[in-house]
């Protein structure tokens, strides 16, 4: 699987890249037709300390899946958003068998 990170107005750092590559490739645990997941990630100009954004889009075969969050750091809006993912992949594997 292909994974794409974007980030706005920053530079990504090593470490967050390997973490959003652990945690997007667990997906294929779940569902192994996943054909590509692009990752968006910004620090929205607000005053709130829960200002990291994060927003994860995986491309399925026939589908689209998408989940965001905002948190207080990137790592936090990363596992938050692939657990909602996860989610969503098991109810489209549900759909999918009915």
């Amino acid at each position: 699987m292909e994974i794409k990170t974007n980030a706005v107005n920053f530079s990504v750092d090593k470490k967050l890249v390997e973490h959003i590559n652990e945690k997007v490739s667990k997906l294929n645990l779940f569902f192994d037709q996943i054909i590509s997941s692009e990752v968006f990630l910004r620090v929205d100009k607000s005053s709130e300390k829960e200002n990291k954004y994060a927003g994860i889009k995986i491309a399925i075969p026939g589908s689209e899946l998408f989940a965001e969050k905002q948190c207080k750091s990137f790592e936090e809006a990363v596992d938050l958003t692939t657990e909602a993912l996860r989610k969503q992949i098991i109810k489209h594997k549900e759909k999918v068998k009915n």
